[in-house]
């Protein structure tokens, strides 16, 4: 049987040497090769890369500004005539009351209790109904497609497209979320090897929501399960295409597999986790050349091939195989299998559809596994246009690490990168696991450091795109200095209209209008994540967008302001029935 063996003595930079992607010749063999800036000041190095091909939509009256003329950069976010135009008074009164509401702690503490009791005291009508007018009614789009419709169609009149999330979440348990976590990772085959302590599932951290308010989490029940969340997806990816030209629909890799594959691969976690030992987890040296080639998609899906023969390496003491991955049964192997095969179901319908697939990060046990199989997805689906995007957490340390290797990867493929940049959504959890497990904080140290890196790698990624680079990028944020800065370098680098095009704005829908509606108006890409779903099905989703607000709304009462001030200016007017233009 053909084995790939992976050579162990591969030379990388460290992570705290800045990395410059180059491009070479094309060789048959496709290679990635790094240099410092230190080296590049002693070469005659050119950076070569093309111009972006990619041809994805938001909504067409800002696609048009957008391909016609240059785009307005120096945005007034404080006008609120501008920013609430799209919203009746009515709707800028219950934006005002929810957002009054998530201030009050007892209220978004137990948001959840409350809520039940509500519904057994009110009834199932009526409590729905007080839902659609308070924080359903704000924060979600609505229970079916044509719901959905009215508000993408709304969001597209003003120039803002939509990224549509299935905001189901059951309401488990912590027992029940304990047990399914440690149940899931539990195997019939004693491993041969211990792994790092940082990469064991822990009883303690088992429940994976404590601590995360603006995450959605998966746990494993089943192959009948992630299957269920397959089709839910897919549905998902049917009504993008059927709503929008060119939008987004946003995934979880651990909705789809047991979470025992993202961390039993620990050691190649650790091989291929960049700030701990500069390896990868798919890339390999297939001609023992002292470069890293990448495997093929199709050889990680294929049904005849075992994980244990596709990862292995050589001791560089023994010269014998020895595999990177510890044993799996049978069963194991075909979970594993089905797991990535249904990560390309969801790709190919993605493509067929038009619609481009944003895969969420995680926590860091999982990422590094996560990341690796989202890069071999875009080598595959993003050949012609971007399809798949991969998601960058700038509060992690080894981000700037990260996202320079992908990229310059992308370039020595030739694929487009897509990439998602947000802060993180897993500090309090990542620290505290941190702290009791013993191994190194992977977060910045403070939140001041997680604004420089976001706005460097910001700037990186327009740099790119300067540079014709074949790169899409969402900048996702509701910190307005963020997007401020990102205006201003698009409009320092003195990016075309047609650069521009593959940049794109993201809020969650209900959150940061003041934001969102003026960039759209002005012609940039901007989009809303549009969740939607029964309101049943939906509370923890809204009692995590409460939990949101309230650490937000109670250091800063702008947006709220902003929305009373409207209000109170359509009302001295005599705009009592108002109606969106």
């Amino acid at each position: 049987m053909h084995r790939t063996v992976f050579n162990h003595g591969i030379k990388l930079l460290k992570p705290t040497q800045r990395c410059i992607p180059v491009a070479v010749l094309p060789t048959r063999q496709s290679r990635l090769l790094y240099i410092s800036n230190h080296s590049l000041q002693n070469r005659n190095v050119s950076i070569k890369t093309e111009l972006s091909g990619t041809n994805v939509a938001q909504p067409k009256d800002a696609n048009n500004v957008a391909h016609k003329q240059e785009v307005p950069w120096d945005i007034d976010f404080t006008n609120i005539v501008e920013a609430y135009k799209s919203k009746s008074n009515y709707e800028i009164f219950r934006a005002a009351m929810v957002f009054q509401l998530c201030t009050i702690g007892f209220l978004v503490e137990h948001g959840m209790t409350i809520s039940k009791y509500m519904k057994k005291v009110t009834g199932k009508w009526l409590f729905k109904k007080s839902m659609n007018m308070s924080f359903y009614g704000h924060f979600v789009a609505g229970e079916n497609q044509d719901e959905i419709r009215g508000v993408v169609d709304k969001l597209s009149a003003h120039g803002v497209g939509a990224i549509l999330d299935y905001a189901v979440e059951e309401d488990l348990s912590e027992e029940k979320a304990e047990k399914l976590e440690m149940d899931s990772c539990k195997s019939n085959v004693t491993p041969e090897y211990e792994t790092m302590d940082r990469y064991q599932p822990h009883r303690e951290f088992s429940d994976r929501r404590k601590k995360v308010v603006s995450a959605r989490t998966y746990f494993y029940e089943g192959e009948a399960k992630c299957d269920d969340n397959m089709n839910i997806f897919l549905k998902c990816i049917d009504a993008v295409g059927a709503t929008t030209d060119g939008g987004f629909a946003a995934v979880k890799l651990t909705a789809l597999g047991r979470p025992q594959f993202l961390t039993k691969a620990a050691k190649l976690g650790i091989l291929m986790s960049r700030d701990e030992s500069q390896k990868w987890f798919t890339w390999m040296d297939r001609d023992d050349s002292g470069y890293v080639d990448l495997l093929d998609w199709n050889e990680m899906i294929a049904k005849h091939r075992k994980f244990s023969d596709l990862f292995v390496v050589l001791n560089p003491e023994t010269g014998d195989e020895e595999s990177l991955l510890p044993k799996f049964t049978d069963e194991e192997e075909a979970q594993m299998k089905r797991m990535l095969i249904r990560v390309d179901a969801l790709a190919q319908r993605a493509l067929e559809k038009n619609v481009r697939l944003m895969i969420d990060a995680e926590q860091t046990y999982f990422q590094p596994a996560i990341s690796r199989i989202v890069m071999e997805m875009m080598r595959k689906f993003n050949r012609k246009k971007t399809v798949i995007m991969n998601t960058y957490q700038c509060y992690l340390k080894s981000a700037e690490d990260n996202l320079c290797t992908d990229l310059a990867l992308s370039q020595r493929e030739g694929f487009h990168f897509g990439l998602k940049l947000v802060r993180g959504a897993y500090m309090e959890h990542e620290r505290e696991r941190a702290k009791q497990l013993s191994y190194d904080d992977p977060i910045q140290p403070s939140y001041e450091d997680t604004n420089r890196n976001y706005n460097k790698l910001l700037k990186i990624m327009l740099e790119h795109i300067k540079q014709g680079g074949k790169a899409d990028v969402m900048f996702a944020s509701h910190n307005e200095d963020s997007v401020k800065y990102a205006l201003s370098t698009i409009h320092d680098l003195e990016l075309t209209p047609q650069m521009q095009h593959q940049v794109y704005f993201g809020q969650l829908l209900g959150m940061c209008d003041h934001i969102t509606f003026p960039l759209g108006q002005a012609g940039h890409r901007v989009f809303k994540y549009v969740p939607f779903g029964p309101v049943d099905e939906v509370l923890p989703y809204l009692h995590r967008r409460a939990q949101e607000n309230r650490s937000v709304l109670s250091g800063s009462s702008l947006e709220r302001s902003m929305l009373w001030r409207e209000l109170r200016r359509r009302l001295l007017k005599g705009q009592i029935f108002y109606k969106p233009t």
